[in-house]
């Protein structure tokens, strides 16, 4: 019989046992070794029957047990030492109490997922994953985050397969009482409610969940609440499911209900308002109105509240596809913030130009949350130096008349978080350990993997419908003293799973190969609307139920956490071959490298920046430069590009990866010695690049502090000057000209300068109001200046207004390069707020035959 209703009941500890509560509620425990351990010696079988997780622990522990711990000497001091651990992890200054620069005194970060611990399972991939170890690296670096996202009850799927290799997908109910959670309470013992008027006279409403992450708070909204109707309860019911409207829901629930959570936290628990509030990828953009509704709510008009909210806002993009951003009809979006909707006060129009394609191939009926969120930030980034790039690229049209290098989106590398995802094996190695305890140790977690491996792939048979009679080869799957390779990944097209199936014949030699065999273990999720993707799984899946070579191919389901973490420690080589440059940084290849397991990769995302021949190997590609046309290809041409990498993947692993691997070398010790010094030089100086301390550090000191020191900087009177001078340079740049140009050379050698002299009509404006510049470099066959080596010489006003308002500017020109140069002249606005001269998008240049009158674009050959 199927219960009526569900409903946990906790246990009670005795009193000697009483930190166990605090020290399972603190995910913490997550990437402590010792607090784990503690638990599994509480309960061995419940332990492992919980996955690893001490809420669920606790929760099936006998009161017998309980009793018998409560009396164990050697277990209450190890109790006594992890909470005693913790109690000092959570007070003691850290590395940004001792930060110079005045650092904000909080930041909200807002992600629509978060991959903290298998414990709680509300992630996908990447992207929650990135923010989950963006969240403990700050609690170990003392950063006062406060994480802001939705608890979905049924969190992502869980994959299967059909007998046939097909994709299922599953939706375990979450209880948030069995989770590592706790409700927000009003002081009085209510629970916090958040509110959002829905058009048609609903109410969206959420109750607010609370996990632990260390020192960091992590809330959850939640809208399975007993006063909302079904169609609103069923709002956070999993992570990206739904059609538009209830994406919209889901959005508009992380964004204006998350600042009104965070404001209720702080309320009750007295923590530090934010000064900082960092929108991790679109989904979250609509924090931004929120926050322009507040002020609003003060008498503050919305051109201001948009100036003050901007200068403490930071946006993060993920994505470096259009595809891959989230856009509403724009008449959705008008009929849910309109005057029937949230956001009352706030001018219905004014938010849709927020999120309006202004630039050329743009769609003006659609509402794009990644251009809303460049428009409420003062401060982007890219998540690799070439994502960077390839964003600046992607939104240049946002910016008309600047060179994309000039594009205000800087770039913050991935990095991920250590103590998660490093083994305790390698963590025991001192950092000169021999060649003989590192092949050891790599050996160790290989035959771990192995079987692993082999119980993972007996459970997925036998739900696929095998009988254990039918399954006995696979005690022979895998091998712990051959070259194990790792794929695992989300399944989009662009990661191209099947790429290693593209000459069937050539990966067979390489899996069966006499003396050198390679075998590998492949993994991911495809998304449940996505049937392109799934017919991918179901091809490799097919090839590695072949019994040719199934024990030598796996493909694992229902990837996530805890399978990665050995499948990172235990690969000897991680493998990843995107489509270039639509990786925007991929983190798991930086796992892997942390457990002395070698990249072999396409050189995009952050193998682009970090590769050397030392730390793996480079699959040579056909993109032709990697812009980001790539995902324009034709079908033809990517067909072919394939071929092409794929033959140079076969090649690498036949002539260059086994024999490193198998090459005992002549020591006669029976080491790999050149392998094991690449792992050596991964753990030593690739390693500490790719840390999530580092990247946490790099926010702080580069977009955080800066954002704290402009939102303090623009208070609600400075901002509302900003935006009236933002409103007059717009209303007279349209008359600001260049009229003339000339210049005198005395020297065109190196070492020489030019003297310029530019006049220029100011429209109405002072020069103060802007700054003239002389843009110069090298120069191309069509005389285009090489924008990112470009030098920019800002010119100085030389005397009053003559009579018709014009202003003359001078300044030198030093010639510093030899070679085809060049220089030209420009108009931009100035102003000592400005984050930067783009910002507003404004700049005027020379007419395009002002250089065939007067010569005003020399050229030095």
């Amino acid at each position: 019989m199927k219960a009526i209703r569900r409903f946990s009941v906790r246990p009670v500890l005795p009193e000697p046992l009483r930190p166990l509560s605090g020290l399972a509620h603190n995910l913490r425990w997550s990437w402590h070794p010792e607090t784990r351990e503690l638990f599994r010696r509480a309960d061995p079988d419940g332990w492992r029957a919980s996955g690893g997780d001490p809420v669920r622990t606790l929760g099936t522990v006998s009161a017998r047990r309980l009793e018998e711990l409560a009396h164990d000497r050697d277990f209450l001091e190890r109790l006594s030492a992890a909470a005693g651990d913790l109690r000092e992890y959570l007070t003691e200054p850290r590395w940004y109490q001792r930060a110079e620069g005045e650092p904000p005194a909080a930041i909200a970060y807002f992600s629509p997922e978060f991959g903290i611990t298998a414990a709680l399972p509300q992630y996908s991939g990447g992207l929650g994953i990135l923010a989950g170890d963006h969240l403990k690296a700050a609690s170990d670096l003392g950063v006062p985050l406060i994480g802001v996202g939705l608890l979905y009850r049924h969190g992502y799927f869980r994959q299967s397969l059909s007998r046939d290799g097909w994709q299922q997908e599953h939706y375990p109910v979450l209880d948030p009482n069995e989770l590592p959670l706790e409700v927000l309470r009003e002081p009085g013992g209510a629970p916090v409610r958040v509110d959002l008027r829905l058009p048609g006279a609903r109410t969206l409403r959420a109750h607010v969940w609370q996990a632990r992450v260390g020192r960091v708070p992590l809330l959850l909204l939640d809208s399975d609440v007993e006063d909302n109707a079904p169609r609103e309860r069923d709002v956070t019911d999993r992570l990206y499911g739904g059609g538009s409207e209830h994406r919209l829901l889901q959005e508009m629930l992380l964004g204006i209900g998350g600042v009104r959570a965070v404001r209720a936290y702080c309320r009750v628990t007295g923590h530090p308002e934010p000064e900082v509030f960092h929108t991790n990828e679109g989904h979250a953009g609509f924090l931004g109105l929120e926050r322009i509704r507040e002020m609003g709510g003060e008498g503050v008009p919305f051109d201001t509240a948009l100036e003050a909210v901007r200068a403490g806002t930071v946006f993060t993009t993920h994505t470096p596809v259009p595809a891959g951003i989230d856009r509403f009809d724009r008449e959705l979006v008008a009929r849910h913030l309109g005057d029937d909707g949230e956001l009352p006060g706030v001018d219905v129009e004014q938010v849709l130009r927020l999120g309006t394609e202004t630039y050329p191939g743009g769609d003006p009926g659609l509402f794009n949350m990644a251009v809303m969120g460049l428009r409420l930030a003062r401060r982007a980034n890219g998540v690799s130096t070439l994502h960077g790039a390839v964003s600046r690229e992607m939104f240049a049209g946002l910016w008309p008349g600047f060179d994309v290098a000039e594009v205000p989106i800087t770039s913050i590398t991935n990095g991920v978080h250590a103590p998660t995802w490093t083994a305790g094996e390698m963590r025991a190695l001192p950092a000169d350990a021999g060649g003989a305890e590192l092949w050891e140790a790599r050996r160790t977690l290989r035959e771990q993997l192995v079987h692993e491996v082999r119980r993972r792939l007996h459970a997925s048979w036998r739900q696929r419908g095998a009988s254990d009679a039918e399954l006995g080869w696979i005690d022979g799957v895998l091998d712990p003293d051959v070259l194990t390779i790792g794929f695992a990944r989300r399944v989009p097209s662009y990661k191209r799973l099947t790429l290693m199936l593209r000459d069937r014949e050539r990966l067979t030699e390489l899996l069966l190969h006499p003396t050198r065999p390679v075998q590998l273990v492949v993994a991911g999720k495809a998304h449940p609307a996505d049937d392109g993707g799934k017919r991918l799984i179901q091809e490799l899946v097919r090839f590695a139920d072949d019994p040719r070579v199934r024990h030598r191919i796996v493909f694992l389901p229902d990837y996530g956490m805890a399978m990665a973490q050995g499948l990172y420690t235990g690969c000897d080589v991680w493998l990843n071959n995107p489509l270039r440059p639509l990786e925007a940084c991929g983190t798991s290849g930086m796992k892997a490298a942390l457990n002395g397991c070698l990249n072999l990769s396409v050189r995009d995302g952050w193998w682009e920046e970090w590769y050397e021949p030392d730390f793996g190997w480079a699959i040579p590609t056909a993109d032709g430069g990697g812009g980001p046309g790539a995902a324009h290809e034709s079908a033809q041409d990517r067909q072919r590009r394939d071929d092409i990498e794929a033959a140079a993947l076969y090649e690498l692993l036949r002539e260059h990866v086994a024999p490193c691997f198998y090459d005992r070398g002549p020591a006669g010790d029976g080491l790999p010695e050149r392998w094991i010094e690449m792992v050596r030089q991964t753990r030593q100086r690739l390693g500490p690049k790719v840390l999530a301390d580092r990247m946490v550090r790099e926010y702080t000191e580069r977009l955080y502090t800066p954002a704290a020191h402009a939102h303090r900087a623009l208070d609600a009177g400075a901002a509302g000057r900003l935006a009236a001078w933002k409103a007059r340079v717009r209303a007279n740049w349209p008359r600001v000209a260049i009229d003339h140009v000339e210049s005198v050379c005395e020297s065109v050698e190196l070492g020489g300068s030019l003297s310029l002299r530019v006049r220029v009509a100011l429209g109405g404006l002072e020069p103060d109001d802007v700054e003239v510049q002389a843009v110069a470099g090298r120069v191309d066959e069509s005389d285009s200046i090489a924008g990112d080596e470009a030098v920019r010489v800002p010119l100085k006003p030389s005397g009053g207004p003559e009579e018709d308002g014009g202003r003359l500017y001078e300044g030198p020109l030093a010639l510093d390069r030899t070679g085809p140069f060049g220089y030209t002249v420009r108009v931009l606005p100035s102003h000592p707020l400005l984050a930067g001269p783009a910002e507003m998008g404004l700049v005027t240049l020379p007419p395009d035959d002002l250089g065939a009158r007067e010569a005003a674009g020399m050229l030095l050959r």
